[in-house]
């Protein structure tokens, strides 16, 4: 019983490190597109950094999920990976549209222009992972 259990570890394992590595990949993408330092500001104490970019890195995960459990294989589940950044990066540029200054704000540490960007992403995280079941 155990051993039929563990016969879906390599798939396992495959998927998992195929997520990490899309995650690694997203937020080196992601933290170079916006205008201020996600990482520095974190280690600063800085709140609003840690809410952006947390809740975008959900608004990147959620269709992550939905791209491994709904993939054919590695690569087609890479492609929806990529496209769900690619909509990430759309969304921080479109949030931007009705609050200037986005990014200086959210350096400065203003939690508002923040938690907008970071729920602006988990919506559209979650509206892309729906949208990949096909």
């Amino acid at each position: 019983m155990i051993l039929q259990s563990l016969a879906g570890l390599p798939a396992f394992l495959v998927y998992f490190c195929t997520g990490l590595i899309a995650i690694v990949a997203y937020l080196f993408v992601y933290t170079r597109i916006t205008a201020h330092n996600e990482f520095q500001l974190i280690r600063d104490n800085e709140p609003a950094a840690a809410i952006a970019l947390g809740l975008s890195l959900l608004g990147f995960v959620a269709p992550l999920v939905s791209a491994i459990a709904h993939s054919a294989n590695v690569l087609d589940c890479l492609i929806w990976a990529t496209i769900a950044l690619i909509v990430q990066i759309i969304v921080f540029f479109l949030v931007r549209v009705p609050v200037p200054k986005l990014s200086e704000r959210i350096a400065a540490g203003e939690l508002a222009p923040a938690i907008w960007l970071g729920l602006s992403s988990l919506a559209a995280g979650l509206l892309n992972a729906a949208s990949m079941i096909y």
